[in-house]
C-alpha cells in the first residue's frame, strides 16, 4: 500500500468512525467520500474529498479535482466524469449523484470561493498555472 493510499485510508476510517466528520487537516470542512469504478482497471476505490455546498441547491454540491495542484488530473476525476455518476457517503448516508463538469464563469466563481474559504486551494491553482484548469464537478442528488 502506498503512503497516499495509507492516509486515505486512516481519512476514510475517521470519516466512518466519526459519522463523516475529521481532524486534522479537514477539521470542520465538509467532506464526503466518493465510491469509483477504474475505468480501466475496473477496480473499486473509495476516495476522501472536501466539498462545497450549493448555496441554493442543497442537492448540489461541489468537489475540486486539485490533487494538490500536481500537474494532472486525479484518476478519480476520469473514472467519476466517463461513468456521469457515482456513490457518495455523506455523514452516515450513502447516496446516488450524477456527475457533470462545470466550466467558465460558473467554474472559476465556485472555485474562487472554494479558495477564499480554503486558501490551501488558492495555492494548488498556483502550482497548476499554465499547466491545467483545476476542474470543478458538480454532484447532483437525484
Amino acid at each position: 500500500m502506498s503512503e497516499y493510499d495509507d492516509w486515505n485510508t486512516q481519512i476514510i476510517n475517521e470519516f466512518r468512525a466519526n459519522e463523516g466528520k475529521v481532524g486534522g487537516n479537514f477539521e470542520g470542512a465538509p467532506m464526503l467520500l466518493l465510491h469509483h469504478v477504474g475505468r480501466k482497471s475496473g477496480r473499486e476505490s473509495v476516495t476522501p474529498m472536501m466539498y462545497l455546498p450549493d448555496e441554493k441547491d442543497d442537492a448540489t454540491m461541489y468537489v475540486f479535482a486539485s490533487k494538490a495542484g500536481a500537474p494532472s488530473n486525479p484518476a478519480w476525476y476520469y473514472n467519476a466524469t466517463t461513468a456521469g455518476q457515482a456513490q457518495i457517503e455523506i455523514g452516515t448516508e450513502t447516496q446516488t449523484v450524477t456527475v457533470s463538469e462545470v466550466t467558465g464563469d460558473d467554474r472559476d466563481r465556485i472555485y474562487g470561493e472554494q479558495a477564499r474559504r480554503y486558501p490551501g486551494f488558492a495555492d494548488y491553482e498556483k502550482k497548476t498555472a499554465g499547466i491545467r484548469t483545476i476542474p470543478v464537478l458538480a454532484f447532483r442528488r437525484s
